[in-house]
């Protein structure tokens, strides 16, 4: 390695080692970058910005107390959208809507304000943001049910930064304790409050126990003291003013059915948190006076600055580099990047070129002009990364004066081991970088720079022949997070067809697209296939109706006004003498700016895995802020290689999905046929009517009903309803492509390989009593992770929980041998009778359960569940004692008696009480008169 080449490694290694991935960095105590934006659909209110800034000064100081002196909030910065007035901002870098830490948008299906965080894995994991809504930030009357907004925050943080889970539970908001007394979920169990009940299971006001399950009945609910001397916990009443600590060993109620007992193994939430990588080295500060409020940022970005950098250097496999790049570079202008954003255009080889300085895209013609610029022939052999880079960022510089907030869009397959010599200039220049790797050969350090400037990162496999390209550029849309300006892929089709032979399919354009509807074929050979296209009202469209162009084998069709909603059917016939590869790729926009388009988004858990450890895919579906459910969701992961490996992902609330029915689906992702990158695409497909989710799944704040204070009952109003009249229902289904962000894989072994992936762990155990039987139910693992079927069960039980979890084969056995696993995904039921917990009526039992593979790998403990059978004291004479017909005699006429007596004061206590009414109406009569 040359002198400036290995000075060039060393500085990015050295930037490398600075930066983090987090947007929000925590340095000697302090968060640093926490981002806070509004979505550019909110109204303007200079009200929002206030009540952030004095919500997260609050904030700070308690969540200094409740880590006990480790970390607060030392800066902050807050995106305003570029829909309100201009003032004098400062203009972000690498900050948009989409990485922000916290949002502040409408109401999720405008059911309620419960400030809510997006969390989607395990234990300890961190979520993907908290959601204000407006009128929760400035109505102070929300403090009633939430306490202070700072509190709100930190409990809302908890479950962000550290991943842990809420101490209460909607669905089980009592529990009976192996006491046989019936508890309020929560932690700790000392809080106090009174029992309430506010519907009909209730007699006189009073909460009536059910006498098949022991708890009350439906309509029961607690109502807290507002003067406490409980200092825990915040994630169960954050809002109570003694509340100022986590729940910890020592306290937490080990009893209690809440998500932060099944996801977290029974652990605490202030052990979760200690255990987090925010306090591996932090000691806690020795005085609050170290502390100081945070500072604020305020940012507003206006217009969107792209320059694409297109790499046309020999060094990229495949003889037809220049015709794809310049299809999917196109697609890019004509369809994808939205309107009144500034394009420019470099390419490179050994050398850069500015082949146009920044245009803005008024008008279609606009888009064609910047279209004519694309790169039409190959350059040289080598390619110079850094030269490209270095004439995007003076483009930017000519219209902007600096690199704020700008985007470059870098495309390279090519081997160019120089990229350190300008790393450091161009990540903190201020542009946000993506990057699109083609190829195995091209330079392993180009996604650092999408990493340390928050950009998209993308690979394409060498397989040029296929859309790959196509999508990927489509996948690269502006994150201000208003998905109506936004262009939405539907369709992404591609094989190889024989000569005469054709490529036919249906594609859904569904109510909420419509809008500036694009379908555009390839092909390879010289002359263009034979096109019919056939809309959902029987309207043909054919070859001549596309605008082609011979060069690039691209034909394309623009729909006039909205496409009809509907299937649409496309036949491509290969009029060729030989085979060839035919693509179609269908773009769409919102048909309507007051309905959200049904979106997708996609995460990795991580971007880098070491075989044998498992990744996990993640597919967002949702409306807004409503999740799709019922949707087909496949994930397509190919490597350097062009092998491909597809997913079908679930959400059913099992193996990797924590939550069912959240709309985000989900995968282990363990197998690999090689090492590098790797490349994400994802189809979804819905052909029934779908109905957004309107319950809240996430992890949310407890909604309070009300307090006691001073001896009075003070309730707060009922939670309002959702909306139905704001839920829309998609008839016909949709279709979606969405392309995920690029992974890289390492070491994994060549030639056979030996089973090392146990089943996966099983979260959804669910256990119930009836009679003197345990019923158990739970969603089958595979024999690797959530895949193939498992070869036995190990189900133990325990008077405690922790038994099952600190000594598994301790804990009382129970013979499974009966039970044969089922395929990975399908239910499975179990019933035993177990040895007797009895103590008073009540009995109480754990259950835990491991899978094993036919090596006899074994999963992690499942979560531990209880079951609770109240048992009624006996209303008559057991049948051990002895009793004569005179003593029976006898307890009937004592009966008897005491019932006559009964009815015969309940009659004179009745005339004398309409004597006495009678009397004083008379009396009020004569007042009056007088």
């Amino acid at each position: 390695m040359s002198g400036g080449a290995a000075a060039g490694a060393a500085l990015l290694a050295l930037v490398l080692a600075a930066a983090g991935e987090a947007a929000s960095v925590l340095r000697n105590g302090g968060y640093e970058g926490l981002l806070a934006a509004v979505h550019p659909r909110v109204p303007e209110d200079d009200r929002l910005v206030i009540r952030l800034q004095e919500m997260i000064t609050e904030a700070s100081s308690y969540l200094f107390s409740a880590t006990e002196g480790r970390v607060y909030f030392r800066s902050v910065k807050i995106l305003i959208p570029p829909t309100w007035k201009e003032k004098s901002y400062e203009k972000p870098k690498h900050e948009t809507y989409e990485k922000a830490d916290v949002i502040v948008a409408a109401p999720y299906w405008k059911h309620g304000d419960d400030p809510y965080t997006l969390q989607h894995e395990a234990c300890g994991k961190m979520g993907k943001y908290i959601h204000f809504t407006p009128n929760f930030l400035v109505n102070d009357y929300m403090t009633d049910i939430y306490g202070s907004r700072g509190r709100t925050f930190v409990h809302e943080w908890a479950h962000l930064r550290w991943g842990v889970f809420d101490e209460y539970d909607n669905d089980r908001p009592f529990y009976v304790t192996g006491q046989n007394q019936v508890k309020v979920t929560r932690c700790p169990s000392d809080l106090t409050g009174i029992y309430v009940c506010e519907k009909n299971s209730c007699t006189d006001g009073s909460c009536v126990i059910n006498k098949l399950t022991g708890l009350f009945k439906e309509g029961c609910a607690f109502i807290p003291q507002r003067n406490q001397t409980a200092v825990s916990s915040i994630m169960y009443m954050q809002s109570l003013s003694s509340v100022v600590e986590f729940c910890n060993e020592h306290n937490h109620n080990k009893e209690a059915p809440n998500l932060q007992n099944r996801m977290c193994d029974y652990r605490s939430t202030w052990e979760v948190i200690k255990n987090s990588t925010d306090f591996e080295n932090d000691m806690p500060l020795t005085s609050n006076s170290l502390i100081t409020p945070p500072s604020f940022s305020l940012l507003q970005k206006r217009d969107r600055v792209i320059c694409l950098v297109l790499d046309v250097s020999k060094t990229i496999a495949g003889g037809n580099w220049i015709s794809r790049l310049h299809q999917a570079a196109e697609l890019y202008l004509l369809q994808v990047v939205e309107e009144n954003a500034y394009v420019g255009i470099v390419t490179f080889s050994d050398k850069g070129e500015i082949k146009t300085h920044v245009h803005q895209i008024v008008s279609y013609e606009a888009r064609k002009q910047l279209a004519s610029y694309l790169p039409t022939a190959l350059g040289e052999k080598r390619a110079n990364v850094c030269a490209g880079l270095r004439l995007a960022c003076e483009v930017i510089r000519k219209k902007e004066g600096h690199l704020y907030g700008s985007e470059i869009i870098l495309v390279t397959g090519g081997q160019d081991s120089s990229t350190g010599k300008c790393f450091s200039e161009v990540i903190n220049g201020g542009s946000v970088i993506h990057t699109i790797t083609v190829g195995s050969s091209a330079a392993k350090e180009i996604e650092h720079f999408s990493k340390e400037t928050g950009g998209f990162k993308f690979f394409v496999p060498e397989r040029l022949d296929f859309s790959d390209l196509l999508d990927v550029f489509t996948g690269i849309v502006s994150r201000s997070g208003d998905t109506f300006h936004q262009s939405v892929q539907i369709e992404s089709a591609g094989e190889s067809v024989a000569e005469y032979r054709q490529l036919r399919r249906t594609v859904t354009i569904d109510s909420t697209v419509g809008r500036e509807t694009f379908f555009v074929a390839t092909w390879q050979a010289a002359e263009p296939p034979e096109i019919i296209l056939t809309d959902p009202i029987g309207r043909s469209y054919t070859t001549k109706d596309f605008e082609l162009d011979s060069v690039f084998h691209v034909a394309r069709l623009q729909i006039p006004g909205i496409a009809q909603t509907g299937d649409w059917t496309y036949t491509l016939i290969n009029v060729h003498l030989a085979p060839q590869v035919l693509t179609m790729t269908v773009t769409s926009r919102a048909a309507n700016s007051t309905l959200p388009t049904v979106s997708v988004k996609t995460y990795m858990s991580k971007d880098t895995t070491y075989y044998p450890s498992a990744m996990v895919v993640y597919v967002q579906v949702s409306q807004g802020f409503s999740p799709i459910l019922g949707a087909s969701v496949t994930a397509i992961i190919s490597s350097e290689n062009g092998d491909m490996v597809s997913l079908e992902l679930l959400d059913n609330g099992a193996g990797s999905d924590i939550i069912k029915n959240d709309g985000i689906y989900s995968k282990y992702l363990f197998s690999f046929s090689g090492n590098g990158r790797h490349s994400l695409k994802v189809h979804i497909q819905a052909n029934r009517t779908t109905v957004p989710q309107t319950a809240m799944p996430w992890s949310h704040a407890m909604y309070i009903p009300g307090y006691v204070e001073n001896g009075k009952l003070k309730m707060n109003p009922s939670r309002p309803p959702a909306i139905k009249n704001n839920i829309q229902v998609r008839r016909g289904g949709f279709a979606r492509i969405a392309v995920g962000e690029s992974f890289t894989v390492s070491a994994v072994p060549i030639g056979p390989y030996i089973d090392v992936f146990p089943p996966c762990k099983i979260i959804d155990l669910d256990a119930r009593m009836e009679d003197d039987k345990v019923i158990l139910s739970w969603t089958a693992p595979g024999d690797d992770f959530d895949k193939g079927q498992a070869a036995s069960y190990e189900i133990r039980t325990s008077e405690t929980p922790l038994e099952l979890r600190d000594s598994f084969y301790s804990a009382t056995f129970v013979n499974a041998s009966t039970l044969s696993p089922q395929h990975a995904g399908y239910t499975e039921i179990f019933v035993f009778k177990p040895e007797a917990f009895t103590t008073g009526n009540i009995t109480v039992i754990y259950v835990a359960i491991r899978a094993v593979d036919e090596v006899f790998l074994r999963s992690e403990l499942s979560n531990i569940a209880q079951a609770v059978m109240f048992i009624p004291p006996m209303a008559y004479p057991t049948s051990n004692l002895k009793f004569g017909v005179s003593t029976i005699l006898l307890l009937f006429f004592l009966l008897l008696t005491a019932a006559c007596l009964t009815v015969s004061t309940s009659l004179y206590l009745v005339k004398k009480k309409k004597k006495k009414a009678l009397s004083e109406n008379t009396a009020k009569l004569l007042q009056h008169k007088v």
